[in-house]
């Protein structure tokens, strides 16, 4: 069943644990207790052949659902090794170029059916299905495998497993645990050229009966990113990690999701039914008639209040002693303004770009940019609309910026966003000259990101009013007065030099995503270390409220536009630090809408003033959630 409500925070602590996500924060029914009593992952009763199990795994998106199971057989496939003859050698390479073919027209058509997923969904599929399209276009997986072929003789099949074997050695040699992550990639990349060369048709999941629940060792984002919601009710793997790309997905789809449950596949039929519970963290197999009975109450709760929330679309979002808040949305496409303004975002938040320029062999001009800027500004109607300069660089280069550039050391600290824009500053120029275009058709902010020093947003103002000097002798019209210009705070030294930044911007907007992953130096798509991935740590949270007091000082605008901020479990700490703006997944609104309308400002106040004064980050989602309780 889809949930359109937004994630919770990964379950946690004994199978038994109270529900404080659930409807109304009740514990599990006794019958939940009594069926996974024995062990997190161990039998507890039913039938026989794996069936009458419990098992805990991480709550990666929230709600129930209860289904037939569809089982992902996940055995290695043979992999077929021979000799080729010297006069078979060009078409062996032959071959092979035309599985590369095949595997490029593939991940574009997987690239245009991400654009209808939900914006953070498609923007994190995009950026994954550009990296696997560069691996199949002149990269070093495929001059390596045709080296081997020509060289070793040897059919395309084993030269890709020989090839990527070379490729992950290399990596792991490094020691470093981005580089060595990367390589999943890689082997995925491989395993659809293998399939292509032996005639191996992708199995999709459109043709189960509807409701099914998806067990699997592993979902990929490619994967994940063709589940349809109306067919597939939830699933549940063995591996995966809470905030990896195929959780973003689950969420973004709506779909309940437990990843990371160990023993999950050990004798489950196809068939049998199963209960995802993507709130607590639980997959329940075979479970008794009375169990079924309460999830299957527990889901119509949810389901009730989901539609009550349709009801709060034209409330304003106040807290209870009349302190106004402004929430917004997170899009990248013009197609999703019906849903932003439908859920009552109350303009765009943060418009992510990136999407005319990936996937593409050329630049997008500053008319296409320009058209499209209008689109999205003329039908927000008069709202707000924040526009991120490109975020791309790293592991997001586009197609065209890969050879010019290479394959970075460590794309998260590398030539990306606002340091690839003054790297080459002709194409932020036409960026920016596209936006002071677009400015007269709407209110519009230009956000720039990674911004790490006062001189960074210097350079941009100066290079913006060179273009609107251009724009004017040309006699095009332009905002009047220019465009306010933002910094998007998301590496820790842009937190730490607030203050000085606070002078240089116009308004704050803080990337809490990214945030998080470099004070902690934690990759939060790597399922190693994702479970240390916490925004609650006190070090995230101080530099969220160094950033907050800084923009209070200097009296500008300060947003977040983090998962954090379309989570209801984080709206109070976030009020209660002095934000007023939160920006988010369309689909999100409602739930946080509800939950600031039913706050007191002053109280959420005083509570996080005792968080803050905490050092542990237990202690504090202790507070937060017993703060929560209270509503």
């Amino acid at each position: 069943m889809k949930n359109d409500l937004p994630p919770a925070a990964p379950a946690g602590g004994p199978v038994s644990g109270p529900d404080r996500g659930g409807s109304g924060g009740t514990p599990l029914p006794e019958s939940v207790s009594a069926f996974a009593g024995v062990s997190a992952t161990g039998s507890a009763g039913g039938s026989a052949g794996g069936s009458g199990r419990a098992l805990r795994g991480l709550g990666v998106s929230p709600g129930i659902a209860i289904g037939p199971a569809h089982v992902v057989e996940s055995g290695a496939v043979a992999i077929p090794e021979y000799a080729i003859a010297p006069d078979a050698v060009e078409a062996e390479v032959a071959r092979f170029n035309e599985a590369a073919t095949k595997a490029r027209r593939q991940i574009k058509k997987l690239k245009s059916k991400a654009l209808v997923l939900p914006d953070s969904a498609s923007e994190e599929i995009g950026f994954l299905l550009d990296a696997h399209l560069a691996m199949v276009t002149n990269s070093r997986l495929t001059r390596g495998v045709e080296h081997r072929i020509k060289q070793d003789r040897v059919n395309a099949e084993a030269a890709i497993q020989a090839e990527i074997a070379a490729i992950a050695a290399t990596f792991a040699g490094m020691d470093d645990a981005y580089l060595a992550g990367r390589i999943d990639d890689i082997r995925e990349v491989g395993r659809r050229l293998t399939r292509n060369l032996m005639k191996q048709e992708y199995r999709a999941f459109s043709s189960l009966p509807p409701g099914s629940i998806i067990l699997a060792e592993e979902l990929t984002p490619a994967d994940t990113a063709l589940l349809d919601p109306s067919v597939v009710g939830g699933f549940a793997t063995v591996l995966g990690g809470a905030e990896g790309h195929t959780a973003i997905l689950a969420r973004s789809l709506g779909l309940p999701a437990v990843l990371g449950a160990p023993g999950l596949l050990a004798g489950v039929r196809n068939g049998v039914t199963v209960i995802v519970d993507g709130l607590q963290g639980r997959v329940l197999i075979d479970p008794p008639a009375e169990l079924l009975a309460d999830y299957g109450e527990r889901r119509a709760a949810r389901e009730r209040e989901r539609q009550g929330l349709k009801s709060l679309r034209k409330l304003p979002a106040v807290t209870r002693d009349g302190t106004a808040v402004t929430l917004m949305a997170n899009l990248e496409l013009p197609r999703d303004l019906d849903q932003a303004l439908e859920h009552g975002a109350q303009g765009i938040g943060l418009l992510r770009t990136e999407f005319m320029f990936m996937n593409r062999d050329h630049l997008p001009d500053e008319d296409e940019q320009y058209a499209v800027l209008r689109t999205m500004l003329e039908g927000m109607g008069g709202r707000t609309v924040t526009a991120r300069t490109m975020d791309l660089g790293g592991e997001k280069l586009a197609g065209w910026m890969a050879g010019r550039y290479g394959e970075p050391a460590n794309p998260a600290l590398g030539l990306r966003a606002i340091r690839l824009g003054l790297r080459e500053p002709k194409l932020l120029e036409t960026q920016l000259a596209a936006m002071l275009r677009a400015g007269v058709h709407g209110p519009l902010r230009i956000l720039l990101p990674m911004i790490a020093s006062v001189a960074e947003v210097q350079k941009v103002r100066e290079m913006m009013g060179q273009v609107a000097r251009r724009l004017r002798r040309r006699n095009i019209a332009i905002a009047d007065p220019l465009p306010p210009v933002g910094v998007m705070v998301e590496v820790p030294g842009a937190a730490l030099s607030a203050d000085a930044l606070a002078y240089a911007a116009d308004f704050f907007s803080i990337g809490t995503n990214d945030l998080t992953q470099y004070t902690l130096a934690i990759d939060r798509a790597d399922e190693q270390v994702a479970t240390l991935y916490d925004p609650l740590h006190p070090a995230v949270l101080r530099l969220i409220q160094f950033t907050v007091e800084a923009a209070l000082r200097a009296r500008i605008p300060v947003s977040v536009c983090g998962e954090i901020a379309g989570d209801p479990r984080y709206s109070a700490l976030l009020l209660g630090l002095g934000v007023r703006e939160l920006s988010m997944a369309p689909l999100a609104v409602p739930a946080v809408k509800k939950r600031i309308r039913s706050l007191d400002l002053m109280e959420a106040s005083r509570r996080a003033r005792v968080i803050m004064d905490q050092s542990d980050s237990g202690r504090i989602a202790t507070l937060l959630d017993d703060f929560n309780a209270m509503a």
